[in-house]
C-alpha cells in the first residue's frame, strides 16, 4: 500500500514539476464534469412537475442550459411559484454557482492562482517525490551528451537537472539535443530499409521507430543547499552526477584566464557539492548501492575527494566513483593519434548503442582459465578478462547486451586454425600536434606511455616522432615539451601564420617513410563564441596541404595522412565531417558515454583504466590490457582463410596462448572485429555462429590484448 501511495505521488510531482499548467486546468475540468454530474442527478431526482419522466441525460443538459441561460429555469420548474421551495433553491444554487464559475472576477483569481502555482511548481521548493532516478547537479559542456546517451538504454529514465541559473537555456538545449538524436536515429532507420515498399518500410519503421524514454526536469536553486537536494529526492537517487562548470561562459577574456589560474589550482565548489551529497546517501534513511560519480580535472581536487571516499564512503550505500575527466580524455587522444581507427571503435564500444562492455561479479581466475571455461558454453559474448573492482572480482565481456552473456549454446567442433607473428611489433608512429587546449600534459604523459611500452627492445629504433606546432606564448609556458624526447621538434606559430603552418606539415609528411597522423586540439578555455575556431581554421591548412599533394600526384596515397579534429561543441560536427574527415573527436561526448556506462555498473571504471594505460615497460611482465588495431598483413604469418566468427575468435585467442608461459607472462587475444579501409568497423557481436569473417591484408584487426 506504501509503495502505491509513493509511485502514485511521485507520478504526481513529477507531471506537476513538467507541466503544472496542465494539472491545474485537468483539475479545472474534472471539477466542471462533477459539477455538471451532481447537479444533473439531484435535477433527474426532483420530481417536479412536468418533469417526471426526465432522464438523467436531458437533466444534464438542462443543467448547462440553465447555467448559460438562467431563463431556461422553465425547463425544469415550469411554474416557479407552484415549486416547493428545496427546488427552487436548489436550481437557483446550481445556476448561481454556474454563473459565477464564469465571471471576470472568478477567472481573474483563477489565472493570477494558476500563475502563482506554475511559478511555485518551476521553483526547486516543489518537492519531487521520486525514486530511482539520475540526478546532475551543474551543467557544462558534457551534460547535455549524458543526457542524451541515458535514451539509448531502451527504459523509462527520470532525469532531475538541478543548476545555480540559466534553467530555460539548459531546457531548450536538451530539447534540441534529443530531439536532434530521435530524428537522426529514425532516419537511419528509414535509410536501412529503403529498399522496401512503401507499405513494409512504414510498418517496420513504426515497429523499429527510436523512442525517446526519458523524463527530464530542470531546476532552478542552491546545489549547496541541503533542504533543496532532498526536495529533489536525491537520497532515493539511483545515480548523482555531479559536474565541474565550464569557464567560457563569460563575455571576459581576462576573467577567463583568471578563471582558468583557479581551477588549475582546485575545484573547491566540487568538494563543497561532494561533501553535502555524500552526507545525504550515506545517511541510514538513504537508498541502497547508490553512485556518486564526480568529475575532476585536477590533482588537488583528487586528492580531497580520496579523503572523502575514506571518510564517508558506506559499503552498500553510497559509492564514489571520482572520473579524472582531463586525464582520461589525454589518454584518448594520445590513443587515437596512434591508431586513429579507435574512434571509430570507442565511439560505439563506449556508448549504449550497438556492441558494448559489461561487468559482472565473478570468482577471481586467472584469464586463461576464465576465457578457455567460457567459450566451451557460449558463443553471444567474447570474455574479456576478470579484474578487481571495490575489492571483488569482476568478469568483463564485450556483447550487444547483457542478456547475451547468460545465454548459453552449443559450441561446434572445428579445425580452423590461424598463425600469429611472434615477431610483431607495431609499427612506428609519426604525429603533428596543432594547437594546444587543458589536456596537453596529459596528452604527452599517454604518448609517453606508449612509448615506454613499445620501446624497451633493445637496438630498436624509437617508435614515436612528433612534432608541435603552437602559440609562441603556450610553447614558453610549457617549456617547448622538452621533458618529452619523442618531440623532435616544436615550431612557434599562430592560427594565422598559414604558410608555416602548411610547410611544416608538409615537411614532416614528405620525409617520413611511414603514415603520419595530425591531431588538432580545440582549445577549450576559448570564449564560448570562439569555441572550436582554431579547430576548424586549423583543419582547413590541413586539408589545403592534401588537396596540394593530390594536385601534384593523383597516385599520392591519401591515407597516409590521417587527421584527427578535437571539436567541443557537437554542433560543428557537421562541419568537419564535410572535409572528408573519419576521425573527428567530440572529446566530451566519450566522458559522456563512459559516465552514463559507470552509472549503470561503476565496475566499468576500473576497466577503462586500464584498458586507457600502457604497461610502464620496466619489466617484461604484462601489467595492464589494452585494445589496438594491428595491421593483419604484420599480425599474421599468413592471411587467415575465410571462417564463421566463432571460429576466428576461438582460433585467434589459441593462437596466442602458451601452456609453457606462467600467467602473468602470457598475453591472450581477443578478437573484437576489424576496420576496412574506409573506415568501415565490423563488429563480432551477437551470435558468432551465424556471421563470416573474411578480412584482407589490408584491413586491421580490433584486439583486446596485453600488448
Amino acid at each position: 500500500m506504501m509503495k502505491t501511495k509513493r509511485r502514485l505521488e511521485g507520478w504526481l510531482t513529477v507531471q506537476i514539476a513538467k507541466d503544472p499548467g496542465r494539472i491545474v486546468l485537468a483539475a479545472i475540468l474534472l471539477f466542471n464534469i462533477v459539477f455538471f454530474f451532481v447537479a444533473a442527478l439531484v435535477i433527474s431526482h426532483l420530481h417536479l412537475a412536468g418533469t417526471e419522466e426526465m432522464g438523467f441525460l436531458e437533466a444534464a443538459f438542462c443543467t448547462v442550459t440553465m447555467i448559460l441561460d438562467a431563463g431556461c429555469i422553465q425547463f425544469v420548474i415550469a411554474d416557479i411559484g407552484q415549486a416547493g421551495v428545496i427546488a427552487a433553491v436548489i436550481c437557483l444554487v446550481i445556476v448561481l454557482i454556474g454563473m459565477i464559475s464564469f465571471t471576470g472576477a472568478v477567472i481573474g483569481y483563477i489565472t493570477n492562482y494558476i500563475s502563482n502555482f506554475i511559478e511555485h511548481a518551476n521553483a526547486v521548493s516543489n518537492k519531487l517525490k521520486i525514486s530511482d532516478h539520475v540526478v546532475i547537479l551543474n551543467w557544462n559542456t558534457r551534460a547535455s551528451e549524458i543526457v542524451n546517451d541515458l535514451m539509448y538504454s531502451g527504459e523509462k529514465q527520470k532525469v532531475v537537472v538541478l543548476v545555480s541559473s540559466r534553467k530555460s537555456e539548459i531546457e531548450k538545449e536538451i530539447q534540441e539535443r534529443l530531439s536532434d538524436t530521435v530524428a537522426r536515429e529514425n532516419m537511419e532507420i528509414s535509410e536501412s530499409v529503403k529498399d522496401r515498399g512503401f507499405f513494409a518500410r512504414a510498418v517496420y519503421c513504426w515497429r523499429n521507430r527510436f523512442v525517446n524514454h526519458l523524463t527530464v526536469i530542470v531546476k532552478e536553486g542552491d546545489v549547496f543547499s541541503s533542504k533543496q537536494l532532498h526536495d529533489i529526492s536525491l537520497e532515493y537517487a539511483r545515480t548523482v552526477i555531479i559536474l565541474g562548470s565550464d569557464i567560457n561562459n563569460t563575455i571576459c577574456k581576462f576573467e577567463v584566464r583568471e578563471r582558468l589560474e583557479e581551477a588549475g589550482r582546485g575545484n573547491a565548489q566540487i568538494i563543497k557539492t561532494l561533501m553535502q551529497v555524500a552526507d545525504i546517501t550515506a545517511a541510514e534513511y538513504s537508498s541502497d548501492n547508490q553512485k556518486i560519480i564526480v568529475e575532476i580535472t585536477d590533482d588537488w581536487t583528487e586528492d580531497l575527494v580520496d579523503k572523502i571516499i575514506k571518510s564517508k564512503q558506506v559499503a552498500g550505500k553510497c559509492n564514489i566513483v571520482p572520473v579524472r575527466v582531463n586525464k582520461i580524455l589525454g589518454q584518448i587522444l594520445s590513443q587515437f593519434s596512434l591508431m586513429p581507427e579507435l574512434n571509430l571503435v570507442y565511439r560505439v564500444l563506449f556508448s549504449n548503442k550497438g556492441a558494448a562492455f559489461f561487468s559482472e561479479q565473478g570468482t577471481w581466475r586467472e584469464d586463461t582459465q576464465f576465457i578457455s571455461e567460457y567459450m566451451t558454453s557460449h558463443r553471444h559474448a567474447i570474455p574479456l578478462t576478470v579484474m578487481e573492482s571495490s575489492g571483488q572480482p569482476h568478469e568483463y565481456y564485450a556483447a550487444l547486451s547483457e542478456k547475451d552473456i547468460c545465454r548459453q549454446s552449443e559450441i561446434r567442433r572445428s579445425d580452423y586454425k590461424v598463425s600469429l607473428n611472434k615477431n610483431y611489433w607495431i609499427e612506428p608512429k609519426n604525429v603533428v600536434i596543432l594547437g594546444h587546449n587543458s589536456k596537453c600534459r596529459d596528452i604527452m604523459q599517454g604518448f609517453a606511455a606508449f612509448r615506454n611500452e613499445w620501446n624497451y627492445r633493445d637496438g630498436h629504433a624509437d617508435i614515436l616522432s612528433i612534432v608541435v606546432i603552437d602559440d609562441p606564448d603556450y610553447l614558453e609556458k610549457v617549456n617547448y615539451y622538452r621533458e618529452y624526447p619523442f618531440v623532435t621538434k616544436t615550431v612557434p606559430a599562430s592560427i594565422y601564420d598559414r604558410d608555416i603552418i602548411c610547410s611544416t606539415i608538409d615537411e614532416f609528411i614528405s620525409t617520413s617513410e611511414e603514415d603520419t597522423s595530425v591531431l588538432i586540439l580545440s582549445d577549450d578555455s576559448a570564449l564560448k563564441e570562439d569555441i572550436d575556431s582554431n579547430a576548424l581554421a586549423g583543419l582547413v591548412c590541413v586539408q589545403d596541404i592534401i588537396n596540394d599533394k593530390l594536385a601534384a600526384d593523383p597516385d599520392f596515397d591519401v591515407g597516409r595522412i590521417d587527421v584527427i579534429v578535437e571539436i567541443i561543441d557537437p554542433k560543428h560536427h557537421d562541419i568537419v565531417s564535410s572535409y572528408s574527415v573519419n576521425n573527428v573527436v567530440i572529446s566530451n561526448r566519450y566522458i559522456s558515454k563512459m559516465i552514463t556506462q559507470i552509472g549503470q555498473k561503476e565496475a566499468l571504471y576500473d576497466f577503462y583504466t586500464d584498458i586507457l594505460t600502457y604497461d610502464s615497460g620496466d619489466s617484461d611482465i604484462f601489467e595492464s590490457k589494452e585494445i589496438y588495431t594491428k595491421k593483419v598483413s604484420s599480425l599474421f604469418d599468413e592471411l587467415p582463410g575465410k571462417c564463421r566468427v566463432d571460429e576466428f575468435i576461438r582460433a585467434v585467442y589459441e593462437a596466442s596462448t602458451d601452456p609453457s608461459l606462467p600467467p602473468e607472462k602470457q598475453n591472450p587475444t581477443l578478437a573484437l572485429g576489424y576496420v576496412k579501409p574506409g573506415g568501415k568497423v565490423i563488429f563480432f557481436a551477437g551470435d558468432q555462429s551465424s556471421e563470416e569473417v573474411d578480412i584482407d591484408s589490408r584491413d586491421k584487426l580490433i584486439v583486446f590484448s596485453r600488448h
